[in-house]
């Protein structure tokens, strides 16, 4: 999910500087609201579960994509599904995204610590040997939302800023505490309407956590509108994870948590201050990164983001609403 939605800014600078190209999006129709708002942008969703299941529907895959007229291959994923349906297509020429994963195998081996070349500038650069360079421009951003009377419902229509908080990931070792999560939680809900974020699987434990101040939505809203609601947010407080960058992708601001991941390995939300980060302590664990998605790590570092206490999520919040950036 975090993947697809960093393309998202970079693609909008590309139709903005490129408005006669039309765009198709491969990817899955989940992920389709995604790229609601970018113009002369389609999405192709592929069926995995059945139609393009396998080799075979890769091949029918492809035989559909060339009906569509297409003229050149992005490959911005470059994993074996996608090696496999660029066979199909070499006629085309396709250009894949160089992930670099020698120079972020030395950055997790600790043979060097310095930021990466960033995944929206790796995105940028096959658009560059595809002969179509996006050039740097101020970013932009769709404007907020119009909020439903059902949504409203759910989050509340009270004048104060939101907060949006998404306190889980897809490993143990990116997730801040829970206790100390519920401690943030609280503190923030003192002054701003806070709005938890996550799966269906999670909307039971974050239920125990609403007050009056405090609403889940959780598992009660389609990806659209929890857009929607995204949008509609002041601040994000996000793991290394999707939600900090469907924020960035609508231009909102995100504290992130980092646990045995680093902002160095390059997927730092787009357009963030790079203070808007909150580390573990390195020094106290110094063989962060430990990898670069978080699903290896030495014995006694999945504690390390304990080392961020909560008053520094708050005073960030704080700070980032009361002071412009």
């Amino acid at each position: 999910m975090g993947d697809v939605a960093m393309t998202v800014p970079v693609l909008r600078d590309f139709t903005e500087q490129y408005p006669d190209i039309k765009l198709t999006v491969l990817t899955r129709g989940f992920f389709k609201p995604f790229f609601r708002d970018l113009k002369n942008v389609t999405v192709f969703a592929i069926d995995l579960e059945a139609k393009h299941k396998g080799f075979f529907g890769l091949l029918d895959l492809s035989k559909e994509l060339r009906m569509l007229g297409i003229d050149a291959v992005a490959d911005l994923h470059n994993v074996l599904r996608s090696k496999i349906l660029k066979v199909f297509l070499l006629d085309l020429k396709p250009i894949q995204i160089d992930k670099g994963r020698a120079e972020r195998k030395t950055l997790v081996k600790g043979e060097l610590f310095e930021q990466l070349k960033t995944t929206h500038q790796r995105y940028r650069d096959v658009f560059e040997k595809l002969g179509v360079p996006i050039k740097d421009a101020p970013p932009k951003f769709p404007e907020r939302s119009e909020l439903t009377t059902k949504t409203l419902d759910l989050i509340g229509s009270d004048p104060k800023k939101r907060i949006g908080i998404a306190p889980f990931a897809a490993h143990k070792s990116k997730e801040y505490p829970l206790p100390l999560m519920e401690k943030v939680i609280k503190g923030l809900s003192k002054e701003y309407t806070v709005l938890l974020f996550g799966g269906k699987e999670d909307a039971e434990y974050l239920s125990t956590l609403q007050t009056e101040q405090v609403h889940t939505i959780a598992g009660k809203l389609s990806l659209d509108e929890e857009l929607d609601v995204i949008s509609n947010l002041d601040v994000m407080v996000s793991m290394d994870s999707g939600n900090a960058h469907m924020a960035a992708m609508l231009g909102i601001k995100v504290v992130t948590l980092w646990g045995v991941t680093h902002p160095y390995a390059g997927f730092y939300p787009y357009n963030q201050d790079p203070s808007f980060a909150l580390l573990a302590d390195r020094s106290k664990f110094p063989k962060i990164p430990t990898s670069i998605y978080g699903n290896k790590f030495p014995e006694g570092y999945e504690s390390c983001m304990s080392t961020i206490s909560p008053d520094e999520v708050i005073q960030k919040v704080d700070a980032i609403i009361k002071k412009p950036y």
